[in-house]
């Protein structure tokens, strides 16, 4: 018998090795850093819900606990909480697990065949191990933006609502899914829901504290983002770890480091907006899949609380837009680029001298996604995406 040959059609087709990468990467490496007592995160997640129930501010320094702070909304205490009633060894490990699982729901959800949301799931495994190393939430983040999308186009306006506000109601910047509302074909329904799922996001964490603490909590976040984001753009006194980001990207590089956020985030917007003018092609597939693309990319590139582990919103986008491209060497020589580039560039595949004198003070885990950003919105302002074979045909033997 021949053997037969490798092609991302035969990689796609192991299932049983994206379930493998995508769940026992993060399970590894989450098992690792708890017992070598690296898990601060998830400390100060455990704790968003402790101090709730206890009236205590969640957004105050607590350092004889944790070091840094919160910078999520007070919705965030009761989604943590069942996690942070368990052991820190089981809840920290089931914590990781949960992530995984929502995101992989969430992929299992888009409108591509199941080979290619295997690859998906294969080629982001790495950045989503990268992110559960630091116990993140953003897994659930890039999820519940991809919810806002698929369950939109399936006309579940209701549902998509849910997601979007939950985003939006823990981590602020989760209400770029309202990106996909000319996508609706109940726009009214779907305004009445955002407004409803507000309500109801904004009243649950009183089931464990009380109205006084939670709009107490929503002053407290703006201010806490407001000094952050101060924070971030201080880049010459050394914090090199944060704003990776396309401002702190051009920052570093071009050596600006008091260029206003809007010069760069102005013509950004501008371009986004653009996109648009091509919405007689709304439901289109391969367009609305590339402005999911587009969006995530945006949430992370736009925003001066990007660090690495962040990039696990931006990379599936990579991941998604390389499935939509006709095979051609072009498409996999960039592919591997924004693979090294972003995914392993923090990693040990690049050296240390790499790492510390080009990466990190440069930011230059965002000059792939950036790269890609750009071409994604040439490629709908000029309808490439028009001659592009359906989602779901490029792979086959």
């Amino acid at each position: 018998m021949s053997k037969k040959r490798f092609t991302l059609a035969w990689l796609g087709e192991k299932e049983w090795l994206a379930m493998l990468l995508w769940f026992g990467l993060s399970m590894v490496v989450g098992i690792k850093e708890f017992a070598v007592h690296n898990y601060n995160n998830y400390t100060i997640f455990k704790h968003v819900y402790l101090h709730t129930i206890n009236g205590q501010t969640i957004y105050g320094p607590y350092p004889d606990v944790y070091f840094d702070v919160n910078n999520y909304g007070v919705l965030f205490s009761v989604l943590i909480a069942p996690f942070a009633l368990m052991p820190d060894w089981l809840g920290s490990v089931l914590w990781v697990l949960t992530n995984a699982a929502v995101l992989m729901l969430a992929i299992r959800t888009l409108p591509l065949g199941r080979i290619q949301q295997n690859l998906i799931m294969i080629f982001a495994s790495h950045e989503l191990m990268a992110a559960s190393s630091y116990f993140q939430f953003n897994p659930i983040v890039a999820a519940c933006i991809i919810f806002g999308y698929t369950l939109m186009r399936k006309e579940k306006d209701f549902w998509a609502a849910c997601f979007i506000m939950f985003a939006a109601f823990t981590k602020l910047y989760g209400i770029v899914g309202l990106a996909f509302f000319f996508f609706s074909r109940h726009k009214l329904k779907l305004i009445g829901s955002l407004i409803l799922w507000s309500a109801i996001w904004l009243v649950l964490p009183m089931a464990i504290s009380s109205p006084e603490f939670v709009l107490r909590s929503y002053r407290e976040w703006y201010e806490a983002l407001v000094l952050k984001n101060d924070k971030n753009a201080q880049i010459d006194h050394g914090v090199v770890l944060q704003d990776i980001s396309a401002m702190g990207f051009i920052k570093r590089t071009f050596r600006l480091p008091y260029l206003p956020n809007i010069v760069v985030m102005g013509p950004a917007l501008v371009l986004f907006a653009a996109q648009y003018i091509w919405l007689k092609y709304c439901h289109d597939v391969r367009y609305q899949l590339l402005i999911l693309c587009s969006t995530l990319l945006f949430t992370v590139l736009y925003s001066s609380s990007s660090e690495s582990p962040t990039y696990i919103i931006a990379f599936p986008a990579a991941c998604i837009w390389f499935m939509l491209q006709p095979r051609s060497t072009a498409a996999n020589i960039f592919f591997v680029y924004l693979l090294i580039g972003t995914s392993f560039s923090h990693s040990d595949l690049v050296t240390a001298w790499v790492k510390r004198n080009l990466v990190v003070p440069y930011a230059a885990k965002a000059m792939p996604s950036l790269i890609l950003w750009l071409l994604i919105v040439y490629q709908v302002l000029s309808r490439k995406f028009l001659r592009w074979p359906e989602p779901g045909t490029q792979f086959s033997h």
